[in-house]
């Protein structure tokens, strides 16, 4: 079986773990402190609504997003609270509703975090530093243009440094056993440490991808719209978040489908080169909780698809 005929997997790297998303289930499997590994499974629920919206280009890649953050931030939050248990409070926590609770608030807080740093770092700090070049710069095509130079250059900068704290460099190594497993799968290569550990940990259809092509897309987009007054220029900027989002998720699968073919596989390049930063080589020991999550999304799926396929047979 071709890569291009094989289910689509999707992932993320979470505390000590790799979440893998397939068509009817969530899995995530952290390493704890104990050095045992937990699970955590959430069915994947189809929105009628959702599912109709995704079927549409430009709105399916905005719905997706809403999906993956939603889905991300409850295994996100599950990594970090199971981590840090002592095995011995197990039986405790799972009985207490307080644990719940933390779950909503944790992911509460990843949501409004993301959203206040995204709308109005990437999106207020390079439009403010962009006046400040007018004199140099007073044409609103150079105003664009450097407009989306400060964002990239704060995007960079700041997945960068955050990536020097020690946590975060181990969710980075996380994400490169991802991807590697990712790519040893389309592959149609035995998932052993040994054989992932062999192949790439850039992947065309990540989300450090999506990133920066919505910076690529916003400086087209923007070419459209005034850049004065200023206050017209930050709603305009806001306002149009979503067109930038749709674009760009559009591009980020036209790059993936491209990603074979000689000349045009180098579209995705830009979005690779961003990986290189939030993806580190991970170790053996990581690798083998990355196949491991993906090993029981597997067997999961598998089943299933068995029991949906045994229905319509009668």
């Amino acid at each position: 079986m071709s890569s291009s005929q094989k289910p689509v997997f999707g992932g993320q790297a979470v505390v000590e773990g790799v979440m893998f998303g397939g068509k009817h289930h969530y899995v995530t499997a952290v390493r704890r402190k104990d050095q045992s590994v937990e699970y955590f499974h959430l069915p994947r629920k189809a929105n009628p609504y959702f599912t109709m919206l995704k079927k549409i280009p430009f709105l399916r890649g905005i719905i997706a997003i809403i999906e993956s953050s939603a889905n991300g931030s409850k295994h996100l939050n599950f990594s970090t609270e199971r981590f840090d248990v002592d095995p011995k409070e197990d039986e405790i926590i799972k009985d207490k509703e307080v644990s719940k609770l933390t779950m909503y608030l944790g992911v509460a807080a990843i949501g409004v975090i993301s959203f206040l740093f995204g709308k109005f770092a990437f999106t207020l700090i390079p439009i403010f530093l962009a006046v400040l070049t007018k004199p140099i710069f007073p044409s609103d095509f150079a105003q664009v243009l450097v407009e989306g130079f400060f964002k990239l250059i704060l995007l960079i900068a700041y997945i960068y440094f955050v990536s020097l704290t020690p946590l975060i460099k181990r969710v980075f190594q996380y994400h490169g056993a991802e991807h590697k497993v990712i790519n040893t799968f389309e592959a149609g290569v035995e998932l052993t440490v040994e054989n992932v550990q062999a192949h790439s940990r850039l992947h065309y259809r990540c989300g450090s991808s999506f990133i920066l092509f919505t910076v690529i897309v916003g400086v087209f987009v923007y070419m459209f719209v005034p850049t004065t007054p200023l206050w017209l220029r930050v709603v305009d900027r806001l306002l149009l978040i979503p067109v930038v989002l749709g674009i760009a998720f559009e591009i980020l699968q036209v790059t993936n489908k491209l990603r074979d073919v000689p000349v045009l596989k180098y579209l995705g390049i830009p979005g690779l080169w961003l990986q290189l930063i939030t993806t580190k080589e991970p170790q053996d020991d990581q690798v083998e909780v990355a196949i491991l999550s993906f090993n029981r999304l597997l067997k999961m799926e598998k089943e299933t698809e068995f029991s949906i396929e045994s229905e319509e047979i009668v």
